[in-house]
């Protein structure tokens, strides 16, 4: 079992800069490949950025970034805190929507991690509004 609280979302303008963290509880010392979605009403829920993370640390070159963030978006973590960080810089208005955590105990994040059915562990999103 594993637990996930997201939070850091708010509102900005365009062009500014948002953290957002998922704080990880549970049977952290697992691997599990780890994934932040955004869903905007009435729309799918995207997947932004995966890693595959082993007793909070990251594996080396298992980050993958969704063609629309990448370039802007970071994704990493801190062990001590067993948070996962997701860094948005040069927020668009495209940006806006709800964010979630999702986790997945398996031994590596496959090509198809964009689909959300992969993911049994969520967390309960926070708000990202950016305006023009």
């Amino acid at each position: 079992q594993v637990q996930l609280v997201e939070s850091g979302g708010g509102s900005v303008q365009a062009g500014r800069s948002l953290t957002l963290s998922c704080e990880i509880s549970g049977h952290t010392e697992k691997g599990y490949c780890l994934a932040w979605f955004r869903q905007d009403p009435g729309k799918e829920r995207e997947g932004v950025a995966t890693v595959y993370v082993v007793g909070g640390i990251i594996r080396s070159g298992t980050t993958v970034y969704a063609d629309s963030v990448s370039g802007r978006f970071t994704i990493s973590t801190d062990n001590a805190k067993n948070t996962l960080y997701l860094r948005l810089n040069s927020l668009k208005p495209e940006d806006t929507a709800m964010y979630y955590c999702a986790a997945s105990p398996r031994s590596w994040c496959p090509s198809s991690w964009a689909d959300s059915r992969l993911f049994s562990y969520w967390g309960q999103g926070t708000q990202v509004t950016v305006s023009s």
